[in-house]
């Protein structure tokens, strides 16, 4: 694994998100069109977003942009000894500004993007974008790789499943608010993301469609219980993690699911979380 400084993957910043081709992640290139403010504009016309960031406001977010890669790799190192680069390199890839958005009323708060203090953004609908921290703890935590097949429960904003698919081969993401679904669906499709899938569904039931099941399934939804559909589509040696209980801030675990090569399920307790609830099937089952 290559090791990039923060330097190099400040380069990564100057590139838009390109589509991925064959059945690896898109690498950084040179190659790709600069990331400034015309291609900003550009993506956004693309989106149902409306409201629009000045250019001001566009500059102060990529000035912010450094100080955060810096905050990401000193915070995955206290966390697991070490940061993925990989991971870092995906975070600088991605343009987080445009995923600041309200999508039910219809404005932008991208000019916040990049905050000294990591903490989570309503994005409408009773939703909201994960802090940066978290999200890149979880991602490093399930250990992506290029030939990974990933299902993403609670789409929300499309970061995280944009984020990952900068480091797998393809992502399959479900978003059980139809409006949010939709919308978000077109910001990802903007940026060229074109191996990640989405649809608006129930994600308590999984996607059973694919084929083969998944290497990593990343649940961004408190649950009252981990439903079986997840752990059946899960593929030997692979990793569901999930955030286990009530709808009260600090009283949610990250719980981490293991399936080993003859089928067996591990499970552990990772660290405490706090996630908006899984609705629809799992509300219905009264947490049994």
């Amino acid at each position: 694994m290559k090791v990039l400084s923060i330097g190099a993957l400040l380069v990564v910043m100057a590139s838009a998100g390109a589509q991925t081709t064959g059945d690896k992640p898109a690498e950084p290139s040179a190659e790709k069109p600069a990331w400034n403010y015309q291609a900003y504009l550009a993506v956004a016309d693309k989106t149902e977003q409306k409201a629009r960031l000045s250019e001001k406001a566009f500059a102060n977010t990529q000035a912010r942009k450094k100080n955060c890669l810096e905050l990401a790799d000193a915070y995955l190192k206290q966390k697991y000894g070490q940061a993925n680069p990989d991971v870092l390199r995906a975070f600088a890839e991605v343009p987080r500004e445009l995923f600041h958005y309200n999508y039910e009323a219809d404005y932008t708060t991208g000019g916040s993007a990049y905050e000294a203090e990591a903490k989570p953004w309503g994005i409408g609908y009773g939703s909201v974008l994960s802090d940066y921290l978290g999200q890149l703890y979880m991602t490093q935590l399930g250990n992506p790789k290029p030939d990974m097949v990933v299902l993403e429960i609670g789409t929300g904003s499309g970061y995280q499943s944009s984020l990952l698919s900068r480091l797998v081969k393809e992502v399959y993401s479900i978003e059980i608010i139809e409006p949010l679904g939709k919308s978000v669906a077109k910001t990802i499709g903007a940026l060229g993301y074109a191996n990640v899938s989405t649809r608006v569904g129930d994600g308590y039931f999984g996607w059973p469609e694919v084929k083969g099941g998944f290497d990593l399934i990343m649940v961004t939804c408190a649950a009252r219980h981990v439903p079986q559909a997840l752990i059946d589509q899960l593929k030997p040696n692979g990793m569901l993690m999930i955030p286990v209980g009530p709808p009260i801030k600090g009283r949610q675990v990250l719980f981490v699911y293991t399936k080993d090569q003859d089928g067996k399920v591990h499970s552990r307790r990772d660290t405490g979380v706090y996630f908006v609830p899984m609705v629809g099937q799992m509300m219905k089952t009264g947490g049994k």
